[in-house]
């Protein structure tokens, strides 16, 4: 109740004040209730005709999802009054409704990738030997966060898709040199698989070290006013592209010796042998 100037002026004001009873009668604020002065945290606001009432905490030596987890945890426990509820909102709802979106565009340009992988090469087999690097990479991301002892934020999904366009342009330009070499008259087999790998080594390993480099300074400088965003994306890409480029390298020649042999392959367009 927000009463005149005149009747807030002192706590003599306010024990005078009449309250009116139910038998229309008028007492004393004073005489029925104690009247002081101490602080109130607490601002009552309204959404529509809904009061309600927000309970603000800060969050320090754990992460905020922890933090909101418990919080929720524990006020399930809790029996409210009747029309009485709590919700946990702030940052860490916003964050979680942001990464669904994230995530869900994430598997959209995962199945364009795809799409995009079957029209150049022509054949969902090696469509999906290249898409294979794909979760190599995402799961050397969030390896690399996590050693990091940080946790999957904004920040790292962001990152997430970058890592995702430099696996895919790798495994690309890997086969792509395969089919320029089978263009040239050279056999399909092991030793074409050999050397197209050994080719195309120094090339993609040098692009790999050229990312990793430009993103050091960043792990460097750690955690300060500013990075906060960036420091997780940097973990992300390194960790994506160490993984990626094992696998381009490594596993991605053994799977198109494999896959290729059963693959319709046609012509290489030229737009990936760059």
């Amino acid at each position: 109740v927000w009463s005149p100037p005149e009747v807030r002026r002192s706590l003599t004001d306010l024990e005078d004040v009449l309250v009116e009873k139910s038998d229309r009668h008028h007492v004393r604020l004073g005489d029925i209730a104690n009247i002081s002065i101490v602080p109130v945290p607490a601002v009552i606001k309204h959404s529509g005709v809904a009061p309600y009432m927000d309970v603000v905490a800060n969050v320090s030596g754990r992460d905020l999802g922890s933090v909101s987890k418990a919080v929720q945890s524990r006020l399930d426990s809790v029996k409210f009054p009747l029309e009485y509820h709590a919700t946990v909102l702030g940052e860490f709802t916003e964050r979680e409704g942001a990464q669904g979106r994230m995530i869900g565009i994430a598997v959209a340009a995962v199945i364009g990738i795809l799409l995009m992988l079957q029209a150049c090469f022509g054949s969902w087999r090696l469509a999906f030997t290249v898409l294979v690097t794909v979760p190599a990479s995402a799961a050397g991301g969030v390896l690399a966060v996590l050693l990091s002892g940080d946790v999957v934020s904004m920040g790292s999904i962001i990152g997430l898709f970058a890592v995702l366009g430099i696996a895919v342009r790798s495994g690309m330009l890997l086969i792509g040199h395969y089919q320029s070499l089978e263009e040239q008259g050279m056999p399909f087999g092991f030793d074409l698989v050999v050397r197209g790998a050994r080719e195309r080594f120094s090339s993609i390993l040098a692009s790999s070290a050229a990312v990793i480099a430009a993103l050091l300074p960043i792990l460097v400088i750690g955690k300060v006013p500013g990075l906060e965003i960036v420091e997780p994306t940097a973990w992300v890409i390194i960790g994506g592209v160490v993984a990626s480029t094992l696998v381009t390298l490594l596993v991605m020649p053994a799977l198109y010796l494999v896959f290729a042999a059963k693959a319709d392959r046609q012509p290489n367009l030229g737009l990936v042998t760059a």
